[in-house]
């Protein structure tokens, strides 16, 4: 009996972190070289992330692109603190991330309006605050 081998294509991840300045947001790639944008908002900064990926491929020969470019990929975002603070307080107000993350609203805002930037514990208490809510959010059946 032959044997066949099946040929699963690996999609990379490329990941973008977006950063929120005092007056602008801006993006750069941790694994994919050549990959910068900046924006008024997050939506702004996407966009721009995505055109820089256009240009790039537009303006580069392929075989000058980054790795992660020359194959189906998808693109992984991260936010920093200040930028899920303000990306989200249309959907989540300081209250309701208090409750989530047990950080008090008042640096929370602290953090959103760059008076101050959160340590790192601080950060992992609101993301797993953050994925807990998500969880639970997974877990409803309507």
């Amino acid at each position: 009996m032959e044997s066949k081998t099946i040929e699963i294509n690996k999609m990379e991840k490329i990941i973008i972190v977006i950063e929120k300045s005092k007056d602008h947001f801006g993006a750069y790639s941790e694994n994919c070289d050549g990959i910068y944008a900046a924006g008024s908002s997050i939506d702004d900064v996407k966009a721009d992330t995505l055109d820089a990926i256009r240009l790039l491929k537009e303006n580069l020969p392929a075989e000058r692109w980054p790795e992660p470019l020359k194959v189906e990929y998808e693109i992984e975002w991260k936010l920093d603190v200040p930028s899920f603070l303000e990306y989200y307080s249309h959907f989540m107000s300081l209250s309701g991330m208090e409750k989530m993350t047990g950080i008090n609203q008042k640096q929370l805002s602290n953090y959103l309006n760059h008076r101050s930037k959160p340590r790192k514990r601080q950060t992992e208490r609101i993301k797993n605050g953050i994925h807990r809510f998500a969880e639970e959010l997974l877990s409803i059946t309507l």
